[in-house]
This record gives C-alpha cells, structure tokens and sequence, in this order.
C-alpha cells in the first residue's frame, strides 16, 4: 500500500524556479502531493515549471515576480490566496551568480546580488507569514525555508555578494523563526553544495527545452566530485526530498536549524584531502 503524501493539498510557493535547484525542490514537492506555486523573474522558468507539474498529475501556477519588488511580492502572495486560498510553505531559493571578489565588484552589483538573495527572502518571508498568520477558519501556521550553500558557510574567495548572503540567510532563518515560532510558523534552511549537472539537463528537457550538456562540463565538476568527503555530488532532487522533509508533520519539531546536504562539505576537517583516502 502506498503511503500517503505528506504535504497533500498544501500550498507551497518556491522562488527561483529554473531547472538546476528550484526546480527539483518544486518537483519534490509536488511528488508529496503539494500545490505548487513556481515563481521566478523569468517567465519561461515559472510556467514551463508549473506546466510540468500540472501535465504530470499535480496542482501548480506559475508566476512572474522581481522578489526585490515589494509591491510585485504583494501581488504575488495576492494572487496565491485568490486561487488557492491559503499559503503553508514558502521556499526562499532565488538567487542568480555574479562571481566577483571584493576588489573588482561594484557596489551596484553587490547590492543587485545580495538584494535578491537576502532581500527576496526578507520580503516573501514577510508577506508569506503575514498570510499564513491570517487563514480564516483555521489556525494560523506554515514553514519557510531559505536555501543556503556551502558558500555561505565557509570562505569562498572571488564570490563575495553571494557567499555574504546566503551567509546572512543563515541568521535571517534563526532570527525568523525565534519570532514567527508564537505563530505556529517553523522557519529552517537547507545547506546544498556544489550540484551534479546532469539531472538539471535533464529536467530542462522533460520541461521541453532543447538543451544538450555542454562538452566539458564533466571534466570542470570532477574536481568537485573528487574533493567531497562522500565523492559524489548531490542532485537537485536530493534538495527536494529534503525540503519535503523539512516542511512536513515529520519535522513538527524543527524551527531555526539548518540541513545541510552536502556530502559532507562543510563538515570536512580543512587538512584532510578526501583524494587521499587517509587521515591526516
């Protein structure tokens, strides 16, 4: 007998729903039996997300949003409770790269990185809990969780906007979550790592892309595979069971924690080389 969902009928938005992470978080979701709702500032990423979805037995919308936009946010969680009724979960993933170090990047593009980044989730955050916090007919509650990175837990030189973020996302979960908990709201982050390629590829051509890996890319993430305690990289859908995880009944206990899947990346002592294979 097969189990029941864990997250059946409710209403999840994720932000930033391209092919590589957000997408498989979505479909992870979506593969517990909840709504989703896929949002991202490129058209293409939130419909071709939610088509996916619908055309393969689940519920899902998709909608354009700048997450920096606040009155665009508003509109958004707007448009949620007029089609759905409710929100239970949001997933803070937006993000974009721009990988510069502290002597060569702008200001305007610090401040373009980190505002999508940490802004985004302060704004969804806030207008998510607002309507989660105001269900009629039912007790208030939910789940947020922000997608971290490796990056945000160690020093990751050349990288600057972004590893200063979703560092501050680590502290924006814990600060969120001792002040929404009176509300029934948990509020949790989940650490990815450098990511396997190829499922992305792959979800993009279920969505309907004509895309192909790119020669080499096998030969430029080998370093990566090589230098993981676990020597293999994690997948998007790895990410999305996680996050089911996180936002279900089974983490009723959980609030202001981070889950890192990593494959042992940040947990790694810094001497040790896992290409070795000894103990230092």
């Amino acid at each position: 007998m097969k189990p029941a969902p864990k997250l059946g009928g409710r209403v999840a938005i994720v932000t930033g729903t391209s092919p590589n992470i957000g997408g498989g978080i979505a479909e992870g979701l979506a593969a517990e039996g909840a709504i989703v709702v896929a949002v991202d500032s490129i058209a293409a990423n939130a419909h071709d997300c939610a088509d996916y979805i619908a055309k393969n037995g689940g519920q899902a919308l998709g909608l354009v949003c700048d997450v920096t936009d606040e009155a665009q946010v508003e509109v958004t969680i707007g448009a949620v409770l007029r089609t759905f009724g409710r929100v239970d979960i949001l997933v803070n993933n937006a993000a974009f790269f721009n990988k510069k170090g502290v002597l060569d990047m702008s200001y305007a593009e610090f401040d373009k990185q980190s505002g999508v980044i940490l802004g985004g989730a302060f704004l969804f955050t806030k207008h998510a809990a607002r309507a989660m916090m105001g269900r009629s007919g039912a007790a208030p509650g939910g789940v947020v969780i922000n997608i971290i990175s490796t990056a945000g837990h160690q020093g990751e030189p050349g990288n600057i906007a972004y590893s200063t973020a979703k560092a501050g996302l680590l502290n924006f979960t814990r600060s969120a979550a001792m002040e929404l908990v009176g509300h029934g709201i948990r509020v949790n982050s989940l650490t990815p790592t450098a990511t396997d390629p190829s499922e992305s590829f792959e979800r993009a051509r279920r969505w309907g892309r004509a895309v192909e890996k790119p020669p080499g890319i096998d030969k430029v993430m080998r370093p990566f595979r090589e230098g993981i305690p676990m020597k293999k990289l994690p997948v998007p859908s790895d990410y999305g069971r996680a996050v089911a995880f996180l936002a279900s009944d089974d983490a009723a206990m959980i609030t202001g924690t981070d889950l890192r899947v990593d494959a042992g990346a940040v947990a790694r002592y810094w001497a040790w080389d896992p290409k070795a294979g000894a103990t230092v």
